[in-house]
Protein backbone atom coordinates (compact mmCIF):
# COMPACT_ATOMS: atom_id res chain seq x y z
CA UNK A 1 0.00 0.00 0.00
CA UNK A 2 1.29 3.46 -0.89
CA UNK A 3 1.91 5.83 2.02
CA UNK A 4 -0.58 8.62 2.72
CA UNK A 5 2.14 11.21 2.14
CA UNK A 6 5.20 10.98 -0.09
CA UNK A 7 7.97 13.54 0.08
CA UNK A 8 9.23 14.20 -3.46
CA UNK A 9 11.59 17.16 -3.23
CA UNK A 10 13.18 19.35 -0.57
CA UNK A 11 14.82 22.76 -0.81
CA UNK A 12 16.23 23.53 2.60
CA UNK A 13 13.21 23.11 4.88
CA UNK A 14 10.71 23.62 2.05
CA UNK A 15 8.98 20.52 0.68
CA UNK A 16 7.07 19.27 -2.35
CA UNK A 17 5.05 16.13 -1.85
CA UNK A 18 1.99 14.05 -2.68
CA UNK A 19 -0.96 13.55 -0.31
CA UNK A 20 -3.20 10.60 -1.14
CA UNK A 21 -6.90 10.84 -0.29
CA UNK A 22 -10.00 8.87 -1.24
CA UNK A 23 -10.84 11.60 -3.74
CA UNK A 24 -7.51 12.04 -5.44
CA UNK A 25 -3.82 12.68 -5.00
CA UNK A 26 -3.01 16.24 -3.96
CA UNK A 27 0.25 17.93 -4.89
CA UNK A 28 1.72 19.91 -2.01
CA UNK A 29 2.24 22.67 -1.02
CA UNK A 30 -1.47 23.33 -1.42
CA UNK A 31 -3.93 26.06 -0.47
CA UNK A 32 -7.41 24.82 0.47
CA UNK A 33 -10.40 27.16 -0.13
CA UNK A 34 -12.72 27.40 2.86
CA UNK A 35 -16.31 26.25 2.39
CA UNK A 36 -17.60 26.61 5.93
CA UNK A 37 -21.15 25.42 5.29
CA UNK A 38 -20.31 23.09 2.42
CA UNK A 39 -20.00 25.98 -0.04
CA UNK A 40 -17.10 28.30 -0.86
CA UNK A 41 -18.84 31.66 -0.68
CA UNK A 42 -20.01 33.05 -4.04
CA UNK A 43 -18.53 30.17 -6.05
CA UNK A 44 -19.98 26.98 -7.52
CA UNK A 45 -18.12 23.65 -7.60
CA UNK A 46 -17.41 24.04 -11.33
CA UNK A 47 -15.76 27.41 -10.60
CA UNK A 48 -13.45 25.70 -8.13
CA UNK A 49 -12.72 22.86 -10.53
CA UNK A 50 -11.94 25.35 -13.30
CA UNK A 51 -9.27 27.08 -11.21
CA UNK A 52 -7.73 23.78 -10.16
CA UNK A 53 -8.73 23.46 -6.50
CA UNK A 54 -8.04 19.83 -5.52
CA UNK A 55 -9.46 20.09 -1.99
CA UNK A 56 -11.80 22.36 -0.02
CA UNK A 57 -12.72 22.70 3.65
CA UNK A 58 -15.98 22.17 5.48
CA UNK A 59 -16.73 23.06 9.09
CA UNK A 60 -17.91 20.40 11.52
CA UNK A 61 -19.53 22.84 13.95
CA UNK A 62 -21.62 24.65 11.34
CA UNK A 63 -22.61 21.56 9.36
CA UNK A 64 -23.53 19.70 12.56
CA UNK A 65 -25.91 22.49 13.54
CA UNK A 66 -27.31 23.15 10.08
CA UNK A 67 -28.38 21.20 8.07
CA UNK A 68 -27.19 18.42 10.40
CA UNK A 69 -24.56 15.77 9.73
CA UNK A 70 -27.13 12.96 9.76
CA UNK A 71 -29.10 14.68 7.00
CA UNK A 72 -25.87 15.03 5.00
CA UNK A 73 -25.15 11.33 5.58
CA UNK A 74 -28.61 10.44 4.24
CA UNK A 75 -27.79 12.48 1.14
CA UNK A 76 -24.69 10.36 0.54
CA UNK A 77 -22.11 12.53 2.30
CA UNK A 78 -20.86 16.05 1.75
CA UNK A 79 -19.27 15.34 -1.65
CA UNK A 80 -22.55 14.19 -3.14
CA UNK A 81 -24.65 16.72 -1.22
CA UNK A 82 -22.53 19.63 -2.49
CA UNK A 83 -21.72 18.09 -5.91
CA UNK A 84 -18.00 18.40 -5.23
CA UNK A 85 -15.76 15.74 -6.75
CA UNK A 86 -12.47 16.73 -5.15
CA UNK A 87 -11.25 16.04 -1.64
CA UNK A 88 -12.72 17.58 1.52
CA UNK A 89 -11.06 18.35 4.83
CA UNK A 90 -13.32 19.13 7.77
CA UNK A 91 -12.05 20.83 10.89
CA UNK A 92 -13.25 19.58 14.24
CA UNK A 93 -15.37 22.61 15.10
CA UNK A 94 -13.40 23.23 18.28
CA UNK A 95 -12.25 26.69 17.26
CA UNK A 96 -15.82 27.73 16.45
CA UNK A 97 -17.10 26.35 19.76
CA UNK A 98 -14.62 28.50 21.67
CA UNK A 99 -14.79 31.61 19.49
CA UNK A 100 -18.58 31.77 19.07
CA UNK A 101 -19.56 30.77 22.61
CA UNK A 102 -18.55 32.88 25.58
CA UNK A 103 -20.10 30.41 28.02
CA UNK A 104 -18.86 27.01 26.83
CA UNK A 105 -18.01 24.44 29.48
CA UNK A 106 -14.78 22.48 28.94
CA UNK A 107 -14.39 19.22 30.83
CA UNK A 108 -12.72 15.85 30.44
CA UNK A 109 -15.67 14.40 28.55
CA UNK A 110 -15.64 17.17 25.97
CA UNK A 111 -16.98 20.68 25.54
CA UNK A 112 -20.57 21.71 26.17
CA UNK A 113 -21.80 24.74 24.29
CA UNK A 114 -24.87 26.63 23.17
CA UNK A 115 -25.74 26.91 19.50
CA UNK A 116 -25.19 30.43 18.17
CA UNK A 117 -28.35 29.85 16.10
CA UNK A 118 -30.98 29.09 18.74
CA UNK A 119 -29.23 28.74 22.10
CA UNK A 120 -29.78 24.97 22.29
CA UNK A 121 -27.24 22.98 24.32
CA UNK A 122 -24.84 20.52 22.69
CA UNK A 123 -21.84 18.43 23.69
CA UNK A 124 -18.84 17.77 21.48
CA UNK A 125 -16.65 14.87 22.57
CA UNK A 126 -13.57 13.55 20.74
CA UNK A 127 -15.62 10.54 19.71
CA UNK A 128 -18.73 12.44 18.61
CA UNK A 129 -16.69 14.87 16.51
CA UNK A 130 -15.15 11.94 14.64
CA UNK A 131 -18.66 10.55 14.19
CA UNK A 132 -19.94 13.80 12.72
CA UNK A 133 -17.06 13.94 10.27
CA UNK A 134 -17.61 10.33 9.26
CA UNK A 135 -21.23 11.23 8.52
CA UNK A 136 -19.93 14.05 6.34
CA UNK A 137 -17.59 11.48 4.74
CA UNK A 138 -14.60 13.80 5.00
CA UNK A 139 -11.41 12.74 3.29
CA UNK A 140 -9.42 14.34 6.11
CA UNK A 141 -10.87 14.65 9.62
CA UNK A 142 -9.43 16.76 12.43
CA UNK A 143 -9.39 15.80 16.10
CA UNK A 144 -11.14 17.87 18.74
CA UNK A 145 -8.68 20.21 20.45
CA UNK A 146 -8.73 23.34 22.58
CA UNK A 147 -7.32 26.41 20.88
CA UNK A 148 -6.09 28.54 23.76
CA UNK A 149 -6.46 32.32 23.30
CA UNK A 150 -3.45 34.53 22.73
CA UNK A 151 -2.12 35.69 26.08
CA UNK A 152 -3.23 32.59 28.00
CA UNK A 153 -0.89 31.98 30.93
CA UNK A 154 1.50 29.05 31.30
CA UNK A 155 -0.51 27.09 33.84
CA UNK A 156 -3.70 27.21 31.77
CA UNK A 157 -1.86 26.36 28.54
CA UNK A 158 -0.08 23.41 30.17
CA UNK A 159 -3.37 22.01 31.42
CA UNK A 160 -4.96 22.59 28.02
CA UNK A 161 -2.37 20.67 26.01
CA UNK A 162 -2.67 17.71 28.36
CA UNK A 163 -6.42 17.66 27.74
CA UNK A 164 -5.91 18.07 23.98
CA UNK A 165 -3.55 15.07 24.02
CA UNK A 166 -6.07 12.89 25.88
CA UNK A 167 -8.80 13.95 23.48
CA UNK A 168 -6.52 13.12 20.52
CA UNK A 169 -5.85 9.64 21.89
CA UNK A 170 -9.58 9.04 22.31
CA UNK A 171 -10.26 10.20 18.76
CA UNK A 172 -7.66 7.80 17.38
CA UNK A 173 -9.09 4.97 19.46
CA UNK A 174 -12.44 5.20 17.63
CA UNK A 175 -10.73 5.70 14.26
CA UNK A 176 -7.70 3.40 14.15
CA UNK A 177 -5.08 3.85 11.42
CA UNK A 178 -6.11 2.08 8.22
CA UNK A 179 -9.68 1.52 9.38
CA UNK A 180 -11.32 3.28 6.43
CA UNK A 181 -11.06 5.97 3.78
CA UNK A 182 -11.19 8.83 6.30
CA UNK A 183 -7.76 10.15 7.23
CA UNK A 184 -7.34 11.61 10.72
CA UNK A 185 -4.94 14.45 11.58
CA UNK A 186 -3.71 15.39 15.05
CA UNK A 187 -3.28 19.02 16.15
CA UNK A 188 -0.34 20.53 17.99
CA UNK A 189 -1.18 23.26 20.51
CA UNK A 190 0.81 24.94 23.30
CA UNK A 191 0.25 28.66 22.89
CA UNK A 192 3.41 30.75 22.78
CA UNK A 193 5.50 28.67 25.17
CA UNK A 194 8.18 26.76 23.29
CA UNK A 195 8.59 24.03 25.89
CA UNK A 196 4.83 23.39 25.83
CA UNK A 197 4.82 23.34 22.04
CA UNK A 198 7.62 20.78 22.09
CA UNK A 199 5.72 18.69 24.65
CA UNK A 200 2.57 18.87 22.55
CA UNK A 201 4.49 17.78 19.44
CA UNK A 202 5.98 14.81 21.29
CA UNK A 203 2.62 13.71 22.70
CA UNK A 204 0.56 14.20 19.53
CA UNK A 205 3.20 12.66 17.26
CA UNK A 206 3.36 9.62 19.53
CA UNK A 207 -0.14 8.84 18.25
CA UNK A 208 -0.14 7.32 14.75
CA UNK A 209 -2.06 10.06 12.96
CA UNK A 210 -2.12 10.37 9.17
CA UNK A 211 -0.86 13.94 9.32
CA UNK A 212 -0.24 16.73 11.79
CA UNK A 213 -1.59 20.26 12.03
CA UNK A 214 -0.30 23.31 13.85
CA UNK A 215 -3.13 25.13 15.62
CA UNK A 216 -3.26 28.17 17.85
CA UNK A 217 -1.43 30.59 15.54
CA UNK A 218 -2.90 33.71 13.91
CA UNK A 219 -4.96 34.29 17.06
CA UNK A 220 -3.96 37.88 17.83
CA UNK A 221 -0.16 37.75 17.96
CA UNK A 222 2.22 39.79 15.80
CA UNK A 223 3.55 38.41 12.55
CA UNK A 224 7.00 38.17 14.10
CA UNK A 225 5.70 36.09 17.00
CA UNK A 226 3.75 33.81 14.70
CA UNK A 227 6.66 33.25 12.35
CA UNK A 228 9.12 32.61 15.17
CA UNK A 229 6.86 30.03 16.76
CA UNK A 230 6.08 28.36 13.45
CA UNK A 231 9.79 28.05 12.63
CA UNK A 232 10.29 26.46 16.04
CA UNK A 233 7.47 23.92 15.69
CA UNK A 234 7.79 22.71 12.10
CA UNK A 235 11.25 21.07 12.39
CA UNK A 236 9.94 19.03 15.33
CA UNK A 237 7.28 17.36 13.16
CA UNK A 238 8.01 14.07 11.35
CA UNK A 239 9.23 14.34 7.75
CA UNK A 240 7.05 11.50 6.46
CA UNK A 241 3.68 13.04 7.39
CA UNK A 242 1.79 16.05 6.01
CA UNK A 243 2.13 19.32 7.90
CA UNK A 244 -0.92 21.60 7.97
CA UNK A 245 -0.91 25.19 9.24
CA UNK A 246 -4.50 25.94 10.25
CA UNK A 247 -6.24 29.22 9.43
CA UNK A 248 -3.23 31.10 8.01
CA UNK A 249 -3.10 33.43 6.09
CA UNK A 250 -1.86 36.17 3.81
CA UNK A 251 0.21 35.47 0.67
CA UNK A 252 3.35 36.30 2.66
CA UNK A 253 2.28 33.99 5.50
CA UNK A 254 1.92 31.17 3.00
CA UNK A 255 5.23 31.84 1.24
CA UNK A 256 7.08 31.99 4.55
CA UNK A 257 5.24 28.92 5.80
CA UNK A 258 6.30 26.94 2.74
CA UNK A 259 9.88 28.12 3.24
CA UNK A 260 9.65 26.80 6.82
CA UNK A 261 8.36 23.39 5.69
CA UNK A 262 4.54 23.60 5.77
CA UNK A 263 2.57 21.55 3.21
CA UNK A 264 -1.07 22.63 3.63
CA UNK A 265 -2.84 25.93 4.27
CA UNK A 266 -6.36 27.28 4.56
CA UNK A 267 -7.79 30.72 5.28
CA UNK A 268 -11.00 32.70 4.70
CA UNK A 269 -8.92 35.76 3.74
CA UNK A 270 -9.00 35.47 -0.07
CA UNK A 271 -12.79 35.21 -0.27
CA UNK A 272 -13.51 37.59 2.61
CA UNK A 273 -11.21 40.24 1.17
CA UNK A 274 -12.67 39.65 -2.29
CA UNK A 275 -16.10 40.62 -0.96
CA UNK A 276 -14.54 43.73 0.57
CA UNK A 277 -12.81 44.74 -2.66
CA UNK A 278 -9.23 43.80 -1.75
CA UNK A 279 -7.65 41.77 -4.54
CA UNK A 280 -4.27 40.04 -4.80
CA UNK A 281 -2.29 40.29 -8.03
CA UNK A 282 1.15 39.65 -9.49
CA UNK A 283 1.75 43.39 -9.04
CA UNK A 284 0.66 43.50 -5.39
CA UNK A 285 -2.60 44.31 -3.61
CA UNK A 286 -5.36 46.21 -5.42
CA UNK A 287 -8.14 48.07 -3.62
CA UNK A 288 -10.75 48.03 -6.37
CA UNK A 289 -12.77 50.70 -4.55
CA UNK A 290 -10.22 53.37 -5.43
CA UNK A 291 -11.44 56.13 -7.77
CA UNK A 292 -8.38 55.73 -10.01
CA UNK A 293 -9.89 52.52 -11.40
CA UNK A 294 -13.18 54.12 -12.50
CA UNK A 295 -12.03 54.36 -16.12
CA UNK A 296 -9.21 51.81 -16.09
CA UNK A 297 -9.74 49.46 -19.05
CA UNK A 298 -6.84 47.18 -18.16
CA UNK A 299 -7.41 43.69 -16.71
CA UNK A 300 -7.15 43.30 -12.97
CA UNK A 301 -3.97 41.25 -13.31
CA UNK A 302 -2.33 40.99 -16.76
CA UNK A 303 -0.45 37.87 -15.62
CA UNK A 304 -3.60 36.02 -14.52
CA UNK A 305 -5.60 33.71 -16.78
CA UNK A 306 -8.72 33.42 -14.61
CA UNK A 307 -12.16 34.20 -16.08
CA UNK A 308 -12.28 37.53 -14.26
CA UNK A 309 -8.98 38.78 -15.67
CA UNK A 310 -9.60 37.37 -19.16
CA UNK A 311 -13.01 39.00 -19.47
CA UNK A 312 -13.45 42.19 -17.43
CA UNK A 313 -11.72 45.51 -16.87
CA UNK A 314 -10.79 47.08 -13.57
CA UNK A 315 -13.36 49.76 -14.33
CA UNK A 316 -16.15 47.20 -14.58
CA UNK A 317 -15.01 45.39 -11.44
CA UNK A 318 -15.01 48.69 -9.57
CA UNK A 319 -18.49 49.47 -10.86
CA UNK A 320 -19.83 46.11 -9.68
CA UNK A 321 -18.23 46.50 -6.27
CA UNK A 322 -19.42 50.06 -5.70
CA UNK A 323 -22.97 49.03 -6.61
CA UNK A 324 -22.67 45.94 -4.38
CA UNK A 325 -23.72 43.76 -7.27
CA UNK A 326 -23.61 40.06 -6.40
CA UNK A 327 -21.52 39.39 -9.47
CA UNK A 328 -18.70 41.34 -7.81
CA UNK A 329 -18.51 38.71 -5.05
CA UNK A 330 -18.16 35.90 -7.59
CA UNK A 331 -15.65 37.58 -9.90
CA UNK A 332 -13.46 38.90 -7.10
CA UNK A 333 -13.54 35.59 -5.21
CA UNK A 334 -12.74 33.67 -8.38
CA UNK A 335 -9.67 35.82 -8.94
CA UNK A 336 -8.38 35.81 -5.36
CA UNK A 337 -8.65 32.04 -5.06
CA UNK A 338 -6.96 31.64 -8.44
CA UNK A 339 -4.12 33.79 -7.08
CA UNK A 340 -3.81 31.74 -3.88
CA UNK A 341 -3.91 28.40 -5.69
CA UNK A 342 -1.33 29.65 -8.20
CA UNK A 343 0.83 30.89 -5.34
CA UNK A 344 0.98 27.39 -3.88
CA UNK A 345 1.64 25.81 -7.29
CA UNK A 346 4.39 28.33 -8.09
CA UNK A 347 5.93 27.66 -4.67
CA UNK A 348 5.90 23.92 -5.40
CA UNK A 349 7.76 24.56 -8.65
CA UNK A 350 10.23 26.76 -6.78
CA UNK A 351 10.89 23.94 -4.31
CA UNK A 352 11.53 21.49 -7.15
CA UNK A 353 13.91 23.96 -8.84
CA UNK A 354 15.66 24.90 -5.60
CA UNK A 355 14.47 28.52 -5.71
CA UNK A 356 12.18 28.74 -2.68
CA UNK A 357 14.15 31.48 -0.93
CA UNK A 358 14.06 33.67 -4.05
CA UNK A 359 10.34 32.98 -4.47
CA UNK A 360 9.67 34.02 -0.86
CA UNK A 361 11.76 37.19 -1.31
CA UNK A 362 9.62 38.08 -4.35
CA UNK A 363 6.40 37.74 -2.32
CA UNK A 364 7.94 39.83 0.48
CA UNK A 365 8.60 42.59 -2.06
CA UNK A 366 5.01 42.44 -3.32
CA UNK A 367 3.45 42.65 0.15
CA UNK A 368 5.82 44.56 2.46
CA UNK A 369 2.96 45.74 4.69
CA UNK A 370 2.03 42.18 5.66
CA UNK A 371 5.26 41.63 7.54
CA UNK A 372 4.24 43.99 10.39
CA UNK A 373 0.54 43.15 10.68
CA UNK A 374 -1.06 41.70 13.80
CA UNK A 375 -2.97 38.46 13.27
CA UNK A 376 -6.44 37.78 14.56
Amino acid sequence: MLPVFTLEHVDGAARAGLLRTAHGVIETPVFMPVGTAGSVKALAPDDLAAIGAPIILGNTYHLYLRPGDELVARRGGLHRFASWHGAILTDSGGFQVFSLNSLCNIREEGVEFRSHLDGSRHLFTPESVVGVQRNLHSDIMMVLDECVPYGADYAYTEKSIALTTRWAQRARAVCPAGSGENLLFGIVQGGFFKDLRRRSVEEICAVDFDGFAVGGLSVGESKAEMHEMLCYIIPLLPDHKSRYLMGVGTPLDIARGILAGVDMFDCVLPTRNARNGTLYTSLGKVNIRRREYAEDESPLDPACSCYTCRTFSRAYLRHLHMRRELLAFRLNSLHNLTYYLSLARDAREAVILGRTAAFTAHIENLYPDEATMVDG
